[in-house]
């Protein structure tokens, strides 16, 4: 035998080896894969279901709103101001203070104007002896001339100096009015009950007549002023009430409707739209708030907002019908509250629907439920 049939006798025998091997590793492999597959069911897929993974579809009234926002103003607030110059003194409020209407806040130091009101009170006095001296001559021309001492002239004289020094007199008590007022006028007094929000001087300072010293707000009486376009403001009406929410805060508050401008704003041609607050610890003038303003009331059948799924293409809720889950397409609709849960409305629902619960997280189209009423 050559060398070369033997090499070839060789490589016969190692691919039949070869082949074998392959053969038999082949068929161990397909065995194990058959005997550790999981065993396949044909029948349908079954799942169970918590009586609390299952809601029924709520025909409730629901508040159509309008979105509103802006700023707070208190109703209520005043500048105190000074009302005659001089240094300013006994200044003691702070901002955040509370302060009673009618309560003394600052005074002006009144030594000038003191001064001022006793010359004034000297000058009236001055002028009411005038005023006698005067009436007694009056008397006694007026004797004579009966008596006719005297010429009816005389008595004429003396009746114009008695009316002039009359007039003088009055004159005198006019300027001391205005002396004492400027006098009051060096206290400044509280005008109403509310905090000092800013303090704008400080004492030892010289200031002049409306010269603004501490502005004064009263929280209980809020304001919200909302500008709506002329479209969405053909609905609103006096009387009407909204959910507003304070910025960075979950606390909400009830506004209403107090007043609707009858003017549109020049340039956004948007309709300003007051909304009074009631009182809230949280509330402050210049706070940002929004929230939406209900204009009228209509039926709807409601679900969890949770139950309302996004993770398709289009949004769908996953009802239950005959015993197996049907995914249904719904358009979203209107967004509120029932019992402290937010529900969405949808046209798409007839009330008494079942719809799983947010708790059942995603179930396939078509799958078959049981009810275990013994699950919590």
């Amino acid at each position: 035998m050559t060398f070369l049939s033997k090499r070839a006798l060789i490589a016969t025998v190692l691919l039949l080896v070869l082949g074998a091997s392959l053969g038999y590793f082949r068929g161990w492999f397909d065995n194990k894969q058959v005997n550790t597959k999981a065993p396949q069911s044909n029948g349908p897929v079954n799942i169970e279901l918590a009586p609390t993974d299952i809601v029924i579809a709520q025909k409730i009234s629901m508040t159509q709103g309008l979105p509103i926002s802006g700023t707070l103003k208190a109703t209520r607030s005043a500048m105190v101001k000074a009302r005659v110059a001089g240094e300013l003194q006994a200044l003691e409020v702070r901002e955040g203070d509370a302060v009673a209407a009618g309560q003394v806040l600052a005074r002006v130091d009144t030594t000038e104007y003191l001064a001022r009101q006793r010359q004034a009170q000297q000058q009236a006095e001055a002028a009411r002896a005038q005023v006698e001296v005067a009436q007694r001559q009056f008397d006694n021309n007026n004797a004579l001339v009966n008596q006719g001492f005297i010429s009816k002239t005389a008595l004429d004289t003396s009746i114009a100096n008695l009316n002039g020094a009359k007039a003088t007199y009055q004159a005198a008590l006019s300027a001391l009015d205005v002396a004492t007022k400027a006098v009051d006028d060096c206290v400044m007094k509280a005008p109403l009950s509310g905090l000092i929000s800013q303090r704008l001087a400080q004492p030892g300072e010289r200031v002049s007549p409306e010269a603004r010293i501490v502005e004064i707000v009263d929280l209980t009486q809020l304001e919200l002023e909302a500008p709506l376009s002329s479209t969405d403001a053909l609905n609103v009406k006096v009387g009407q009430t909204a959910k507003l929410f304070i910025e960075n805060s979950k606390a909400s508050v009830v506004a209403k409707v107090l007043r609707i401008n009858p003017s549109t704003q020049a340039g956004s041609r948007s309709v300003l739209v007051y909304l009074g607050l009631s009182a809230h610890p949280l509330l402050r003038q210049g706070l940002f708030v929004q929230g939406s303003l209900g204009t009228q009331t209509i039926q709807a059948v409601v679900v969890p907002l949770e139950s309302v799924r996004n993770d398709k293409t289009e949004p769908y809720v996953q009802t239950l019908q005959n015993g197996k889950v049907v995914h249904v397409k719904v358009a979203t609709g209107l967004k509120g509250e029932v019992d402290g849960k937010a529900v969405m409305a949808l046209s798409e629902l007839s009330e008494g629907t079942q719809v799983l619960a947010p708790s059942a997280g995603a179930v396939r189209d078509g799958t078959w439920v049981t009810r275990n009423n013994s699950k919590p």
